[in-house]
């Protein structure tokens, strides 16, 4: 298991020519939804998961709001032995994984599968379990911190865990971008396959919902101190005041198409192409990377951008990074040319997560023939974006997740319909 930043390679490096690999499983923990049928149910209902904080107290705090993931309880998804070793990010990540490899109905775990892998991302590692243990070491001394702690807090954990339980001996890693972390983890997966693998299990599912993690996240400057949760996080809103934060993800299997044709798998949709890019230093005056990133993306998939039927967009919910944003997709798309989504203001951004939950929907809507809404936003119209308010039907055959990560990273992902 390695620890990596996720590296920035230009796309279209097809060293080997195969075709695009294929989402078979998906898994989800999501603060609207534990289990993908639940999440989507609700995402197509407008049902948010932002609420006050609950897993600790917060009042005392300048942000008060959270997405946390219902109904979970470890005692019941957890082997009782894994209990004392992980985080609750690692938990919910376990529970999306079992629910990932078991909706591909692939063939795993019965021995050390060298051609399985994991390439996950994370941003922070178990931030709640690190808080209880240094609180452990203050003030009672060193004898009283766990021995788990020495990896319990890893940016990594995740992709060892899922590794360790279901005997996926492939390749294991974790890239750390951030809120483009989900994207490039699923790329990492495809490099993964090109090199020979016939199945990773990738995404991300993140949260530091404790203290710890609440103080790291504001300093970042980019959380919501606004206390009603229907209009905290409204990005694309003349109203936005900044993003609130929450804990989950998704968790998804992709397979080489091969392989996944080969054993008659169900899939939901392929990998057609990635791009990731990072913005100009602060203050130079140049361009922000996303543009590029979408442009080359589409250039990996070999799609042009009338063929996309629909923008998962990265919806940072402040002012100036919302209107960075629409000003890309309206470089490439044109003003109000195809339709535009952000689901996550239902579950909160969740890091890590947030890339691979997209996905999800993404696939999903290809699947449904439905785009999910962006709930409780009045659209700015100088955004220039057809903004999707409510579920919309449509057929959607090509969909555009994009990603931006605190600190300059850009990534931008093409899904389409399997056999497109």
């Amino acid at each position: 298991m390695t620890s990596a930043t996720a590296p920035r390679t230009a796309p279209g490096d097809r060293r080997a020519e195969t075709a695009a690999p294929v989402f078979t499983g998906i898994g989800v923990a999501a603060p609207n939804g534990l289990g993908t049928r639940d999440w989507w149910r609700a995402t197509l209902a407008g049902e948010s998961g932002i609420r006050p904080v609950s897993r600790f107290d917060a009042s005392g705090y300048p942000a008060t709001l959270a997405g946390e993931v219902p109904g979970f309880d470890p005692q019941a998804r957890i082997p009782n032995r894994l209990l004392p070793q992980t985080d609750h990010m690692t938990r919910l990540a376990l529970t999306a994984a079992d629910e990932a490899l078991a909706d591909s109905g692939a063939d795993v775990g019965q021995a050390p599968d060298l051609t399985a892998g994991v390439a996950t991302a994370a941003s922070a590692g178990g931030f709640e379990f690190g808080q209880r243990e240094l609180q452990a070491l203050w003030s009672k001394g060193g004898q009283y911190v766990s021995a788990y702690q020495s990896f319990a807090w890893f940016y990594a954990v995740n992709a060892g865990q899922i590794s360790i339980k279901h005997g996926l001996g492939g390749p294991s890693g974790v890239l750390v971008t951030e809120q483009a972390g989900g994207l490039d983890a699923v790329a990492q997966a495809r490099r993964h396959l090109r090199k020979g693998s016939r199945l990773i299990v990738t995404g991300g599912v993140d949260g530091a919902v404790c203290p710890w993690g609440w103080t790291a996240q504001l300093t970042g400057g980019r959380m919501t101190t606004v206390s009603d949760p229907a209009a905290a996080y409204l990005p694309f809103d003349a109203a936005a005041s900044g993003h609130v934060p929450g804990e989950g993800g998704a968790i998804l299997v992709l397979e080489a198409e091969a392989a996944a044709r080969e054993r008659g798998a169900r899939t939901y949709g392929a990998f057609a192409g990635y791009a990731a890019t990072f913005d100009p230093p602060p203050g130079s005056g140049g361009e922000p990377g996303l543009r590029r990133a979408i442009e080359l993306a589409l250039a990996d998939a070999g799609t042009a951008p009338e063929q996309v039927d629909a923008v998962f967009a990265d919806a940072a919910g402040v002012l100036s990074l919302d209107r960075a944003e629409s000003a890309a997709i309206r470089a490439v798309f044109g003003e109000r040319a195809v339709p535009v989504t952000a689901p996550k203001t239902m579950t909160g951004r969740l890091q890590a997560g947030a890339g691979s939950l997209d996905l999800a929907a993404a696939l999903l809507s290809i699947r449904d023939g439905v785009l999910p809404p962006t709930v409780g936003v009045r659209p700015d119209p100088g955004h220039g974006l057809d903004l999707v308010t409510s579920a919309r039907e449509c057929r959607v055959r090509t969909a555009l997740v994009l990603a931006r990560g605190q600190g300059g990273f850009n990534a931008a992902t093409v899904v389409t319909a399997a056999g497109s």
